[in-house]
């Protein structure tokens, strides 16, 4: 018998309800927390699912209106689907030494480089601690002030998600261990 995929409890039919954008096998009782998804013709022009909430208002069906599948490209079926995080800039692992060693080579103190970006020196002790991410402004003022860059560029292993089958890639061909 099958299980919600939220509460696990066995039901003898689930309903295909999406949640924060992950379509999930839903009981009853939690399809209250997203939006039922219902498989419509693919004749009808627009997206080949149409949502509706769990009340059973419609959530406006016309083409191009729907949330879910606006962000990918179509042009390929192979390609995994973009979404918010890939127009975001990647902070790199080393941030904290790169900020450090930038710093020190133009013999700054924590302080004066705090002064000349308009910022706390608690905040600049913090980053080069590795105590705290930059955000974007502060990332910024880094780059220009120093000289740097704190973005990491693409990697070998984004480019996998790219590639050709995307049936044959499992989580173990992506998680690296810390031994």
């Amino acid at each position: 018998m099958p299980q919600c995929e939220m509460c696990g409890a066995e039901q003898a039919s689930l309903t295909t309800t999406k949640v924060e954008g992950a379509e999930l096998e839903l009981c009853s009782s939690c399809t209250d927390f997203g939006t039922e998804v219902r498989d419509e013709s693919t004749g009808s022009g627009g997206s080949k699912y149409s949502t509706s909430s769990s009340t059973g208002k419609s959530s406006g069906s016309s083409s191009g209106s729907s949330g879910g599948s606006s962000g990918s490209s179509g042009s390929s079926g192979s390609t995994r689907p973009r979404d918010m995080f890939d127009d975001m800039d990647e902070i790199a692992t080393d941030y904290d030494d790169r900020i450090r060693n930038a710093r020190e080579s133009r013999g700054l103190s924590q302080e004066e480089l705090a002064n000349q970006l308009n910022e706390k020196a608690s905040l600049i002790r913090k980053l080069e601690r590795g105590d705290t991410l930059p955000t974007d402004d502060i990332q910024r003022k880094l780059e220009g002030a120093l000289d740097i860059t704190l973005v990491e560029g693409e990697s070998v292993d984004d480019a996998d998600w790219d590639s050709g089958d995307a049936g044959t890639m499992t989580l173990g061909d992506v998680v690296k261990r810390k031994d």
